[in-house]
């Protein structure tokens, strides 16, 4: 694990944390990397429930990709064939997590910062903490990014964050498509642990089928999507958690989850 990127375990979650705070957390090929290994690492161990993301310090969730320009003047260089573009790569596995994923957002999140937000399942965040997509402001769109932002933006705010580079605050009702709890900073990890404590006491196989379930069903017309829901019901009430979880409702004591 590189230390641009460090990981601890909290109870039955994985905290996984940017730590590049003297550069805002900004993103690289290694901290992208990390991330990537410490989903493996969280995947890997099944006693893990669900994985936190969060930025070192108090100033920046992450501030998006590290800015510093090539030699020749450019940003950076990307191949535009590229399937393992760094950004991408990362995106790609964080969709295709079997874990809950939560953004813990304990700064500012900007550009791709705010793309890694978008990319999480449930965001709980300072109230003061800004969003947006800033690319604008130096000749570039977020494009890696698109794709996660009209999952969770209207589409005319999401236009006009585009094209304005303009920021919200987490607080406010206009970022209550994308954050699930705004708090004050001091109330941040409280609340974060109170919203993991609803998670990690449910049916891994559940949240794991669940989630597979609702990434397929959101890219399918209705038609198909019934037809679905309907094969991966039947595949869940096959599962041992299911029949422990009905068995506990009957015998009215807690359900011991197998994952299974």
């Amino acid at each position: 694990m590189s230390e641009e990127v460090i990981t601890r375990r909290e109870g039955a979650a994985l905290i996984v944390t940017i730590n590049r705070e003297s550069r805002r957390n900004a993103l690289n090929e290694a901290v992208a990397a990390g991330i990537v290994a410490a989903l493996d690492e969280a995947e890997a161990d099944p006693a893990i429930r669900a994985v936190v993301l969060t930025g070192a310090g108090d100033k920046a969730f992450c501030a998006g990709g590290d800015l510093k320009p090539n030699a020749d003047g450019t940003p950076f260089t990307i191949e535009a064939a590229d399937p393992r573009h760094y950004v991408a790569h990362l995106l790609r596995r964080m969709d295709a997590c079997r874990l809950p994923l939560i953004a813990r957002v304990n700064g500012h999140a900007l550009a791709g910062g705010f793309g890694l937000v978008c990319a999480c399942d449930l965001v709980v965040a300072r109230e003061d903490a800004l969003l947006g997509v800033t690319e604008v402001k130096v000749g570039l769109f977020p494009m890696m990014i698109l794709p996660y932002l009209m999952r969770v933006l209207p589409y005319r705010r999401l236009m006009e964050l585009c094209l304005t580079g303009e920021t919200i605050a987490a607080g406010s009702a206009e970022a209550s498509a994308v954050v699930n709890y705004a708090v004050p900073a001091a109330e941040l990890d409280a609340k974060t642990g109170w919203l993991l404590a609803r998670l990690v006491d449910k049916s891994p196989t559940g949240i794991r089928l669940g989630k597979q379930s609702l990434a397929k069903i959101r890219e399918m017309s209705t038609d198909a999507a019934l037809e679905y829901a309907q094969f991966m019901l039947a595949n869940m009430a096959r599962t041992e958690d299911a029949r422990e979880g009905f068995a506990a409702f009957a015998e009215k004591r807690p359900p011991a989850w197998t994952g299974r």
